[in-house]
């Protein structure tokens, strides 16, 4: 009787230990764990592409001297989800039929590396733009009345000159307007059609743009230029600049886009403020913290 009980403890703490070797999960060999980072990563860089922050690469001088060509800045792809686009904020956008392909500064090369570098960009965000989109700021809105010039050259708003300090090289005054090319600075007056939006570049004396081209619908915007993050060089913020803080403090919007939500939107850092708990899955899985459900079910 008194041998038994020994063996019977003995017993039981074996199983106590086999159990919790049953329980320890097995870490993966970095070399079989580094592949699935990689695609972990990959995806996060596509998901974040699709849904949340996009880099345009900048191919043409339109935008000069806010905007060089080779820049990279970011764009919040969510933001007109939430509100309506501003004067004096810089888009990207699917121009319509009317817009001509922008054409890029450089030739692109064709070549099988270049081909398949481009489509792997495309996915996570970072090649260049398509033919159709374009990169521009917002002048007008809905119900807007867009006209050149006064008697300073300006362009005028709702009969109001505004004065636009980031110009680079504007077109001639003296040059007779063309249906089809933006090479005079004057244009007759417009009235920007509900849901549409009147853009120009800053390099008015290249930009093709609203003034030769047309309006653009609202909904063909993919989202509103933030940031310039490449070259380091070139590092700032594309805020809306101050001429139109104070004009649109003056003069509201003459006309909302029919169905457009008020409500304010996140400033674009709250993406910024996403990306690392996003980031946080891939980390997990190399620190082996993935989260496993105990089977709960709900009821039905």
């Amino acid at each position: 009787m008194l041998s038994v009980e020994p063996m019977q403890g003995y017993r039981a703490s074996s199983s106590g230990r086999r159990r919790g070797r049953v329980i320890r999960r097995k870490e993966m060999p970095l070399w079989q764990e580094l592949p699935l980072l990689l695609v972990v990563a990959f995806c996060l860089a596509v998901l974040i592409r699709t849904f949340l922050v996009q880099a345009f690469y900048i191919p043409s001088g339109s935008m000069e001297n806010t905007l060089a060509i080779k820049d990279r800045v970011l764009v919040n792809k969510v933001v007109y989800d939430m509100r309506d686009p501003l004067r004096g904020e810089i888009v990207v956008f699917r121009g319509t039929d009317n817009w001509a392909p922008e054409q890029p500064a450089e030739p692109i090369s064709n070549t099988f590396g270049a081909k398949l570098g481009r489509t792997i960009g495309d996915l996570v965000g970072v090649s260049r733009p398509g033919e159709r989109d374009f990169i521009k700021r917002v002048i007008g809105l809905p119900g807007d009345k867009i006209a050149c010039c006064d008697d300073q050259g300006r362009i005028t708003v709702n009969g109001e000159p505004v004065d636009e300090p980031y110009i680079f090289e504007d077109s001639p005054l003296d040059a007779p307007p063309n249906p089809r090319q933006c090479t005079s600075r004057r244009f007759a007056e417009v009235t920007v059609p509900a849901n549409e939006m009147f853009v120009m570049g800053d390099h008015r004396l290249v930009s093709q743009d609203a003034r030769c081209q047309g309006p653009v619908p609202i909904d063909n915007i993919i989202g509103r230029a933030f940031v310039v993050v490449w070259p380091t060089s070139h590092f700032t913020s594309l805020s809306v600049p101050d001429n139109w803080k104070a004009y649109a403090a003056d003069h509201p919007i003459a006309a909302a886009p029919t169905g457009a939500d008020s409500r304010p939107a996140p400033d674009p850092g709250t993406v910024a403020v996403m990306l690392p708990f996003l980031l946080s899955v891939g980390v997990s899985a190399r620190s082996g913290l993935w989260w496993r459900p105990r089977g709960r079910r709900l009821r039905s």
